[in-house]
């Protein structure tokens, strides 16, 4: 049954690569000649995909990279998605793709991405519309920050969990980190409060909208695509059904009810149609949870393996908690008084290599320098080969937070956070979140990791035990 079931998904494959791919091919009238780069096509119809997108560690560039850098270069060429593609593993041209998103290049991701996140999505949208969404989410993130509510949720929601696990010997971290950063999200987006069984309900339809993003566009029952596009469906009626519930409310009773939250703030917004401000929720809840409890589970994987660092970090956090009274909350002067923290996340970011790559098409013919990119071209500029450069990193695969006490380096050798129009605009309230975690974590807990323990790209990132921790409780003599 299971090598039935294999050929199975290897036949689904290549159909469904073959029939994209005619598609593009009748779209375009000429063919790509992409005479001036090295590189290979792979097979017929379905090119090198399958090995592009073949998971790896995601603290290493993968074998395909490996490979065809050693062979080719930075920059080289192949058949990627359906299509002839330059793939850039060097990073001013990876810069000059991402600051001249709308000039020369757009977003250009597969159909299944498409497909379930919706037209008015930040991450598909382009132009006028991108910028108008943009907009609406950095006034959420500004007006969030430093609120004391949002603080307050984000420490004491810590606090619960870490709680939580005084039974534990064990606990699967990266399944915990996700309900933490989901639970502060929903509480200031939506007002749904931890004890709120919709927080789980939002919860499984997130996990399953995540599954899809990578696969194949295969209408079939039970496939990932389909499972996402439902799941999206439910979380979209579930909005929906909120914001139709709030447009009736009176005035006085919206403030018996609650704190005004950024739904509220989405809702008085004329400018946006219902289906944008569906898809502004589903964004923010997407950047506010998936990225920030990955960024979280990289932090302790790779302090769990540097001792010296975790030592140096908690020195930090007990000098911070010294001079609090005691029960009394962080506040957002303290989080600026974290800096070792800022540089274990950042540094992170540039092993743990949360977003591998974006998908981008050229919308004109470019030269720069000795490459020439045709007009409709596939580009993907390599995030990850960025950061584990040793061109641009001493000991690249080492986890160094110090190469970052010199904050200026920070955007100038790593695309982290990206680039150009579409840089992250919520990094800010992710680290947040994280360091008022950690804060608690390494005050409460030491904790072990499985040997064969290693985030994955999938190629979003994943633990291959789920970050399974042996956790034991850290007595205060």
């Amino acid at each position: 049954m299971l090598v039935l079931s294999i050929f199975l998904s290897l036949g689904l494959l290549l159909v469904s690569i073959l029939i994209h791919y005619m598609s593009i091919s009748k779209k375009n009238e000429t063919k790509y000649h992409i005479s001036s780069l090295n590189g290979s096509m792979g097979w017929p119809f379905i090119g090198e995909t399958l090995s592009f997108f073949k998971p790896h560690r995601s603290d290493s560039i993968g074998t395909f990279l490996q490979q065809r850098v050693s062979r080719y270069g930075k920059v080289f060429k192949s058949n990627i998605c359906g299509g002839k593609a330059i793939v850039s593993c060097d990073q001013e041209l990876n810069m000059f793709i991402l600051q001249n998103e709308g000039k020369l290049f757009t977003s250009d991701y597969p159909k299944a991405m498409h497909d379930i996140l919706g037209q008015y999505s930040l991450i598909l949208a382009t132009g006028d519309i991108h910028k108008k969404l943009r907009n609406v989410i950095i006034t959420f993130i500004n007006v969030t920050k430093s609120k004391p509510k949002f603080l307050h949720c984000a420490e004491n929601l810590s606090i619960s969990i870490l709680e939580s696990w005084k039974n534990c010997q064990e606990v699967e971290f990266h399944k915990e980190a996700k309900m933490s950063t989901l639970s502060v999200i929903v509480n200031q987006l939506l007002s749904i409060k931890p004890e709120d069984p919709a927080r789980l309900y939002v919860l499984q339809d997130y996990l399953s909208y995540m599954k899809g993003f990578i696969s194949l566009p295969i209408p079939l029952p039970g496939t990932a695509y389909t499972n996402a596009i439902k799941a999206r469906k439910r979380l979209s009626a579930r909005v929906m059904g909120i914001i139709k519930q709030r447009e009736h409310e009176e005035e006085e009773m919206k403030k018996a009810i609650r704190e005004e939250d950024f739904l509220d703030v989405i809702i008085s917004n004329e400018d946006l149609n219902c289906e944008e401000k569906v898809s502004l929720v589903l964004d923010i809840l997407f950047g506010g949870f998936e990225t920030s409890a990955t960024l979280l589970s990289l932090v302790v994987y790779f302090l769990a393996k540097s001792p010296n660092l975790l030592n140096e970090l908690k020195e930090e956090h007990e000098s911070i908690r010294a001079k609090k009274g005691e029960g009394e909350l962080l506040n957002w002067k303290d989080y600026q008084k974290m800096e070792f923290t800022q540089c274990v996340m950042f540094e992170a970011l540039r092993c743990g290599n949360i977003v591998k790559m974006v998908h981008r098409k050229a919308t004109h013919s470019i030269n720069y320098k000795e490459y020439v990119i045709p007009k409709g071209c596939k580009v993907f500029p390599i995030f990850t080969a960025v950061h584990l450069d040793p061109s641009l990193h001493e000991n690249p695969f080492e986890f160094n937070p110090m190469r970052w006490t010199d904050k200026t380096k920070m955007n100038k050798k790593t695309m982290a956070f990206g680039g150009g129009v579409r840089i992250c605009p919520g990094g800010e309230i992710g680290k947040l979140q994280i360091a008022f975690f950690l804060h608690h974590l390494v005050l409460s807990y030491r904790w072990k990791i499985k040997a064969d323990e290693m985030p994955i790209a999938h190629p979003y990132v994943e633990f291959k035990r789920g970050m399974l921790l042996e956790i034991e409780p850290i007595t205060i003599s």
